[in-house]
C-alpha cells in the first residue's frame, strides 16, 4: 500500500491518496489539482474525516470528474456537506454545498469498507473538534484528521465543538496509534 499526502492550499489541510494495485482511495478533499496527478488507475472513492470547509472544498469539483464516486462520512458529516454554515464555507468566501448528496455513503463508528484486495478501512469515531470526526484506520496508518495534530491541541472553541470529547478523542487515537503510523490533518507551519 502506497499513501502520498497533498498539502492544500487552504489552511495547510492535507489529503492523503492511498493506492494498491491501480487502486486509489482520497482521505480528504482539497486541491483536486494536486490530487489527481497522484491517482494511480481508478479512483474508487473519498473517506472524510470531517466536513470543514478545508477538508472538502474539492468534492464538487471530484464528483463532477467522477460523477458515480462515494462519499464515505459520518451522519453529522452528510449533515456539514449540506450547509455551508456548519461547514465554515460560507466565512470563507466561498460557500459550499455538496451538489451530488446521493454519491454519500454514511457510516457508524466501526463500519468497515473493502477497499482493495483485501484491505480495509474502519471508521473510528472520534468527536470534538467537530460532532463528525471519524478516525480512519488503514492497515498501519490512523488518518486522524483534525481529531488529533500531532504536537498540537486540538482546536475545540469553534461553534459544535466540545472540549471534553475531544480530550477523549485524543486519548482513544494515540491508543489506536500505540504501532501506527499518524497522517493528521494539518502539515506543520512552513
Amino acid at each position: 500500500m502506497i499513501i502520498r499526502q497533498v498539502v492544500n492550499s487552504i489552511f495547510r489541510s492535507c489529503s492523503y491518496i492511498v493506492s494498491r494495485d491501480q487502486q486509489s482511495w482520497l482521505i480528504d478533499c482539497g486541491d483536486v489539482d494536486q490530487i489527481l496527478p497522484l491517482i494511480d488507475g481508478t479512483l474508487c472513492g473519498v473517506m472524510l474525516t470531517h466536513a470543514h470547509f478545508d477538508h472538502i472544498y474539492g468534492l464538487n469539483t471530484l464528483l463532477s470528474l467522477f460523477p458515480s464516486m462515494p462519499v464515505y462520512t459520518s451522519k453529522a458529516g452528510l449533515d456539514g456537506l449540506l450547509d455551508d454554515k456548519m461547514n465554515f464555507s460560507r466565512y470563507y468566501g466561498d460557500p459550499l454545498v455538496l451538489e451530488k448528496p446521493g454519491n454519500v455513503r454514511t457510516v457508524n463508528d466501526g463500519t468497515t469498507i473493502d477497499l482493495m484486495n483485501g484491505i480495509q478501512a474502519k471508521a473510528v469515531f472520534t468527536p470534538g473538534h467537530s460532532p463528525c470526526c471519524v478516525t480512519w484506520i488503514i492497515g498501519d496508518a490512523v488518518f486522524t484528521g483534525d481529531s488529533y495534530i500531532p504536537g498540537v491541541k486540538t482546536v475545540a472553541n469553534i461553534p459544535h465543538s466540545d472540549k471534553h470529547m475531544a480530550a477523549q478523542s485524543e486519548s482513544a487515537i494515540r491508543q489506536l496509534a500505540e504501532h501506527r503510523a499518524i497522517y493528521p490533518g494539518h502539515a506543520p507551519a512552513l
